[in-house]
């Protein structure tokens, strides 16, 4: 079987990917992350490391779900998030092409300045405003100047097997019965086993490049954090609020949503519609964990 390097597999998209690929016949896993049971403990800033392991494995591919996702802890300790986000990538590029593998990257909407007002596609200029944009478009770069069989996949308000936004909201539903939420930012809240479909649908190809890669549909904060409570059958009241009634030391996209042209044009692959995807979520009982 053909050999998967997963990098940040205690993360929410290495958590999807290990259940999407868990009876497959075609693959088998490599897990890595910085520490944990039963696998392999690796440091994508390690160079020498990296290449050793990979070098062992010979993988099929590497799919780097590893990141220092943290927006406001960028801002203070970019370096150590240039390292993970920008550097880690780099390493693992290079080593995928010693041994002829390919290399799946996942980025971010951050990457774009997020002031505009149509979706944007693969193509838009990049603008990032924070920390965090700045060094997950470093780690694209490095990819692209490394690799020549990859796949970088942008996606946005990611959620999953792990801490996220709904875990969160859903635990001060229980103590609150009122919430204030974001209205004034909106984007495409996008399911890690979503997200993990659309590697796989790429995977196997040679449709190389940049993908824009979330849930179809638009919603704000607010919005979302409705829907999910509606779901669950909670009352508690979402009270909206503006961006700057709610100030963080990094500065989040306004508009932060992104068309998936590359995957309608050059895939058969669609993406679940963002209220399709958290209800399946919901009913997963991942959100009770």
């Amino acid at each position: 079987m053909k050999k998967l390097i997963i990098t940040g597999c205690n993360g929410q998209l290495g958590r999807a990917v290990n259940v999407l690929y868990q009876n497959s016949t075609e693959y088998t896993l490599v897990n890595t992350d910085v520490a944990g049971d039963n696998i392999q403990p690796l440091d994508i800033t390690n160079l020498e490391e990296v290449v050793a392991l990979v070098e062992k494995e010979q993988p099929y591919a590497i799919i780097n779900c590893a990141a220092y996702t943290n927006v406001n802890g960028c801002e203070t300790e970019e370096d150590l998030a240039f390292r993970i986000n920008a550097i880690g990538p780099r390493n693992l590029a290079i080593a995928a092409e010693k041994v002829g593998a390919k290399m799946v990257q996942i980025s971010t909407d951050y990457v774009f300045a997020g002031d505009g007002t149509t979706p944007y596609v693969e193509t838009d200029p990049t603008g990032p405003v924070s920390a965090y944009g700045r060094t997950k478009l470093a780690g694209e770069n490095f990819v692209k100047e490394v690799s020549n069989h990859f796949f970088i996949l942008r996606t946005a308000w990611l959620y999953g097997d792990g801490k996220n936004f709904v875990k969160t909201m859903l635990g001060a539903a229980k103590k609150n019965d009122t919430v204030r939420v974001v209205c004034d930012q909106v984007g495409s809240p996008t399911s890690a086993s979503e997200l993990a479909k659309a590697i796989d649908a790429l995977l196997p190809t040679e449709n190389y490049g940049t993908f824009h890669a979330t849930c179809e549909g638009v919603c704000s904060w607010a919005d979302f954090t409705e829907e999910f409570y509606r779901l669950a059958g909670l009352s508690t009241k979402v009270e909206h609020i503006s961006t700057d009634e709610f100030p963080t030391p990094a500065k989040r996209p306004a508009y932060s949503v992104l068309e998936n042209k590359m995957f309608k044009l050059t895939t058969n692959f669609m993406f679940k519609d963002w209220k399709d995807a958290i209800k399946e979520y919901m009913e997963s009982g991942l959100a009770d964990k």
